[in-house]
């Protein structure tokens, strides 16, 4: 991962390869390096406190061993006598250019206290190790305290968060979790939402899990699934576009919300993540999907538009993406996200509902596509969400007209919505 790839396939291609490793020992590797890519600048900043700069470990797997150390001293509150064994020689069994000897100072040597930067923004971001720049632009939006809070939940490992199916079912669905033994609660921000108390994964083996009444799923992204329901209405028996499908998340929901006498249309650019919507499909047997090419959007009565984005909401999942990212990059997404925009409403037949979404807290990527969207299009109103979420789901998830599901007010990663309606022929 330190030489670029991604960490999630890098992980994943290295616990391919081990052999001899438990459940349990896996699901610490995945943490632990997570952990090393989340806190990547408070631990660099720990090493250069005590003489150790980055610039002078020679291989980057050693590097990641500092951290490592670091990590177990600082986050786990543990010394050299549970480290040692762990880090040191013979080890990982390949070169090293460090010595135990080293490794050790850096558990026992006490930490000096670091001065503070003037700025808030920069404490914040070397706090909760973020780049500077991406903290400046969010401290351009959000409060301090909010800004905290956001940053706080984006450094922490995420819950694991399930979707009940059919809707309307989650009480039913968590008796029957109590009575196989899995505690699991509900979450108040989403009407099918809960969460999993019990950390042992047991829930994958459950009876309620191989039936298909479960769906892992973020809150948030099942909170951008809700606000295409018409307010006070249901989606029965109508049709929609899932113009980004991905993997298919929100098209499971979107196909039970329709239920089998309506339709839901799923498209992607990508055809490899589009293989694996249409394999989830064919697992929940929704038969109401279809995966028509070009998507048909005249033909439907909601369009979603869960557009590329940074994925800035979901850094709690994928650490490294926020020392990948710059504001460039921010603004290539926004001008991709605005031509997709565009291209979907040229399309939609008026009456039509557009439902507009990120997976980022970025608000160049959020409130300013749909701002400069309504201006270049007086043939859409934006409609408020809270419309659709009620009171008081809308006091968790909304922000004025808009849906920003934000951690850690809403549990998980930070999603954006708002509603578009076509008023007229564009």
């Amino acid at each position: 991962m330190l030489r670029g790839e991604p960490l999630k396939a890098a992980l994943a291609e290295a616990l391919r390869e081990a052999d001899g490793l438990g459940g349990q020992e896996r699901r610490f590797t995945a943490f632990a390096v997570r952990e090393l890519s989340r806190h990547q600048r408070l631990l660099d900043l720990a090493a250069r406190l005590l003489g150790h700069t980055m610039g002078k470990v020679g291989l980057t797997e050693d590097q990641a061993l500092v951290r490592y150390a670091l990590w177990r001293r600082i986050f786990c509150g543990e010394g050299w006598t549970r480290i040692g064994p762990e880090v040191r020689l013979p080890g990982p069994v390949r070169p090293r250019t460090i010595k135990d000897q080293l490794l050790q100072e850096v558990v026992e040597t006490p930490l000096p206290e670091a001065p503070l930067p003037d700025s808030p923004a920069e404490r914040l971001a070397v706090r909760y190790s973020f780049p500077t720049w991406f903290v400046q632009r969010l401290a351009e939006v959000y409060p301090e305290d909010e800004l905290a809070g956001l940053l706080a939940s984006l450094d922490e490992e995420p819950a694991l968060h399930f979707r009940v199916r059919p809707p309307g079912t989650r009480d039913a669905v968590l008796a029957a979790l109590a009575e196989e033994g899995v505690a699991a609660e509900p979450v108040a921000a989403a009407p099918d939402a809960v969460r999993v108390v019990d950390a042992s994964h047991r829930i994958f083996e459950t009876k309620v899990m191989k039936s298909g009444r479960l769906q892992v799923q973020d809150v948030g992204s099942q909170l951008i699934s809700e606000v295409c329901r018409p307010a006070g209405g249901s989606l029965e028996g109508l049709t929609v576009a899932d113009v980004c499908a991905g993997a298919g998340g929100k098209t499971l929901a979107l196909a039970d919300f329709v239920g089998p006498r309506g339709r839901v249309l799923a498209g992607d650019r990508s055809r490899r993540r589009l293989a694996e919507a249409r394999e989830r499909v064919r697992h929940f047997s929704l038969k109401q999907v279809a995966f028509p090419h070009p998507l048909p959007l005249s033909d439907a009565d909601v369009l979603l538009i869960d557009a590329p984005c940074s994925g800035t909401g979901s850094l709690a999942r994928e650490p490294d993406q926020k020392w990948k990212l710059t504001a460039k990059e921010i603004a290539k997404y926004q001008a991709t996200q605005s031509e997709l925009l565009d291209e979907v409403a040229r399309q939609a037949k008026p009456g039509t509902l557009i439902v507009y979404a990120t997976c980022s807290v970025m608000p160049e990527e959020d409130e300013a596509v749909v701002e400069a969207f309504l201006a270049k299009h007086p043939d859409f109103t934006l409609e408020p969400v809270g419309d659709v979420l009620g009171a008081e789901r809308a006091a968790l998830a909304a922000s004025g007209p808009y849906l920003k599901a934000l951690p850690p007010r809403v549990p998980g990663g930070g999603f954006f919505a708002a509603r578009l309606r076509k008023t007229a022929q564009g």
